[in-house]
């Protein structure tokens, strides 16, 4: 069992396969120009299958993978295949490009759960967002996945005079599809221009669809990162990920593995543990895990201010988003 000094148990893996991407979201890789990791510096697939396998050792059921995009790693299959084979549930988050490319590998892992990175349901302001002319492929690929019964969440990043105008388009999704919207709060990270104005709060978030919709709040469950609610006759639902205004903190069960194998206790943390290093050399790393975790904050890796308007970005230390692994 993994615990903190907070007696929080901590049984959800989440790997970041690489720093790379197809898609070039502002919110997520900074502007500047971005060098992505030499292959030598990635965990290689065997590297993160026995990491992985230690992990489970110590009580881990639950492993997502993530980027960067997943996809674009060119051992990606082979990963998710080996990691399938573990009494564990398997995850993915993926910007949805590539979807189609690794469908039957999606289902001989058994994944019946994929969380789909979408920003717009506008083609031109998909282009604008990510640079990058595929809103059709990743619409056509979330359909692909409910056509299989694939579960799909997809994750809105509600961003103030961006994307803030198409709240109540995303649910009127949910009438007529199985689709789980999850409306996330914008947050900051190194290199990602965030700003308080640019917020889109929890509340603000309900207010835009009570003006629209009805809605009936649903059973959250322990360890939820999202606030669930359901438009009656809808056959989806849609949720927020509050993590601004109004985090998840206590009951979190996450552990985080960047793409060079350093090991994060909280999107938010400036600590960082080196498990790659001490792996590759032979060294025991569950001393190292167990400390990483027992170490974590209380709240959100302890960088931030109760009142997110007085929150000074450039002072947080972390990574970018691409970096972290989404």
């Amino acid at each position: 069992m993994i615990l903190d000094k907070h007696n929080r148990i901590h049984n959800y893996l989440r790997i970041s396969l690489t720093d790379n991407c197809n898609l070039r979201c502002f919110y997520c890789m900074p502007d500047a120009d971005y060098s992505f990791m030499p292959s030598s510096q990635l965990m290689q697939s065997e590297e993160i299958n026995q990491i992985a396998k230690t992990f489970i050792s110590l009580g881990t059921n639950k492993i997502r993978l993530t980027g960067g995009e997943p996809f674009v790693r060119k051992d990606a299959d082979t990963i998710i295949k080996n990691l399938s084979a573990f009494p564990v549930k398997l995850s993915l988050t993926t910007n949805g490009v590539r979807l189609h490319e690794f469908l039957d590998t999606i289902r001989e892992a058994g994944i019946t759960s994929i969380n789909v990175s979408l920003d717009t349901l506008q083609a031109d302001k998909f282009q604008l967002i990510t640079k990058r002319n595929n809103f059709r492929r990743v619409w056509d690929n979330i359909q692909l996945l409910l056509e299989h019964h694939i579960h799909v969440k997809v994750n809105m990043v509600v961003m103030k005079g961006i994307n803030d105008g198409e709240i109540n388009e995303f649910v009127a999704w949910t009438k007529h599809a199985p689709v789980h919207i999850r409306f996330i709060e914008f947050m900051p990270f190194t290199g990602n221009r965030w700003m308080d104005d640019k917020v889109v709060t929890w509340q603000d978030i309900l207010g835009t669809i009570e003006t629209k919709f009805s809605w009936i709040k649903l059973k959250d469950e322990a360890n939820d990162t999202t606030k669930k609610y359901r438009v009656p006759g809808h056959q989806g639902t849609f949720a927020v990920i509050s993590t601004m205004t109004s985090p998840f903190c206590s009951t979190c069960n996450r552990m985080r593995l960047t793409a060079d194998g350093r090991m994060k206790n909280c999107l938010f943390s400036k600590e960082e543990t080196d498990l790659l290093s001490a792996f590759r050399r032979g060294e025991d790393i569950v001393p190292l895990i167990l400390g990483n975790v027992k170490a974590k904050a209380a709240e959100r890796g302890g960088q931030f201010v109760e009142d997110y308007h007085q929150l000074q970005a450039k002072g947080i230390e972390n990574r970018s988003m691409i970096a972290i692994g989404g």
